[in-house]
């Protein structure tokens, strides 16, 4: 019994020594990047990491950024992506302290990495033992996660505060739940910097290749700003940067028969930022009606399926199709006006059943948004659409002006 207690007492102390060691080389390895930035929110982190990382690029800045959302990536100095393997697939914040290894050896001026944290005290553990930055960004508080972070939009908006550097900068583009930050920032003697998302002009938001919201913008130009970057510069290396993969992507599509502009919203997956999606879509010319809904459905998120089913009444689209698992959580939120546009698709995804459901104008085209949870179903109908034959647009777009921004028809992407 003695000798294996003696076993064990050495094991523990052989662990205490190299967990020891592991942190001295990691706030090393931190000491050799000046500017940290970690991009926390609930909607547009990765893009938001993209474009502050271009942006200091351009102004000159050695830049190293980490992305984890859609797809986890790996920026190097170049701006040129590589991906992160995971074992068994499976995201762990403890990953953090492999890439601030990786970024140190660049010998850069800044590392911009997105928080992987979503438990309100993992969150801090990001900020106080892993990246310790320098300058945090909030960019929004919005309906999800509810379950680890909420109840409340309050109690997000507190939760997300934990990644607030103590005696930093917080940046933030969040204006419902400013108040509850700002007490947040005080709290931890930490200047909060509010940008307006007005700050950015249409005409400055027309010169992406894509379509970007100016609240994203107007953060990362906030950013530049704090490390030096000119606001000309910045603007102009965003540009030339490399869109995030989660972008949402608008293609036309020929789905036996029918036209069809086929838009993938599943990167916004709370109810407000697929309406915001949705309706700058619309209002760029790249999706229209007739409206197609296809609602994604998973068993382990029944909230957030509700959620979906609820947001129908405020686009009443001209059908609805709910697919996946647990379909009935997302119907039973629905307002009795859609009963007759809704269509069932529960289970195993029958393609052609969803391409038969589709309503279409006199010309066989329509419009197809893609919402909810991209995982199970989700990844299937983005499989089948994308073997599917791409058609010329289908929705006309509106005549160039400085608003608009004209996008090829076969692939166009919102960020």
């Amino acid at each position: 019994m003695g000798f294996l207690f003696t076993v064990y007492a050495v094991g523990c102390l052989i662990a205490l020594v190299a967990g020891v060691a592991e942190q001295r080389r990691h706030h090393k390895h931190l000491e050799t990047i000046p500017t940290r930035i970690v991009i926390n929110g609930i909607r547009g982190k990765s893009s938001i990491t993209r474009l502050c990382a271009g942006a200091l690029r351009g102004g000159g800045r050695l830049t190293v950024a980490k992305t984890t959302g859609t797809a986890a990536r790996f920026i190097r100095p170049d701006g040129e992506d590589e991906p992160i393997h995971r074992k068994f697939g499976l995201a762990n914040i403890v990953e953090q302290i492999d890439i601030v290894r990786r970024a140190a050896a660049f010998g850069p001026d800044a590392l911009v990495i997105e928080c992987m944290a979503v438990l309100p005290d993992l969150q801090e553990v990001n900020e106080q033992k892993l990246i310790r930055s320098t300058i945090c960004v909030i960019c929004n508080v919005r309906e999800d996660h509810l379950t680890e972070m909420g109840p409340t939009l309050d109690d997000v908006a507190r939760s997300l505060s934990r990644s607030m550097p103590v005696g930093g900068i917080c940046v933030t583009a969040e204006q419902d739940r400013v108040d509850v930050l700002r007490k947040e920032a005080q709290r931890r003697n930490c200047r909060l910097i509010e940008v307006d998302p007005e700050s950015v002009s249409d005409s400055e938001v027309a010169r992406f290749p894509w379509i970007t919201f100016k609240e994203n913008v107007a953060v990362a130009i906030a950013v530049a700003a704090l490390c030096g970057v000119r606001r000309d510069v910045a603007l102009d290396a965003m540009v030339a940067s490399r869109p995030d993969p989660g972008t949402v992507a608008v293609s036309t599509h020929d789905l036996g028969g029918r036209t069809v502009s086929f838009a993938n919203i599943f990167a916004a997956n709370d109810p407000e930022s697929t309406l915001k999606n949705v309706r700058l879509l619309e209002d760029r010319g790249l999706i229209g009606r007739p409206l197609n809904l296809v609602i994604n459905c998973r068993a382990d998120r029944i909230e957030r399926n509700g959620q979906m089913g609820e947001m129908t009444s405020q686009l009443m689209p001209d059908r609805v199709v709910v697919i996946g698992e647990q379909t009935r959580s997302a119907r039973a939120s629905m307002s009795p006006a859609m009963d007759e546009r809704t269509v069932e698709l529960g289970g195993p995804l029958d393609f052609t059943a969803l391409a038969d459901a589709l309503v279409t104008d006199a010309s066989g085209a329509a419009s197809m948004v893609a919402v909810g949870n991209i995982h199970g179903q989700g990844e299937v109908l983005l499989e089948r659409i994308a073997e599917s034959p791409t058609a010329h647009a289908a929705i006309p777009a509106p005549a160039p002006s400085e608003t608009t921004l004209l996008i090829p028809a076969q692939r166009r992407t919102l960020l």
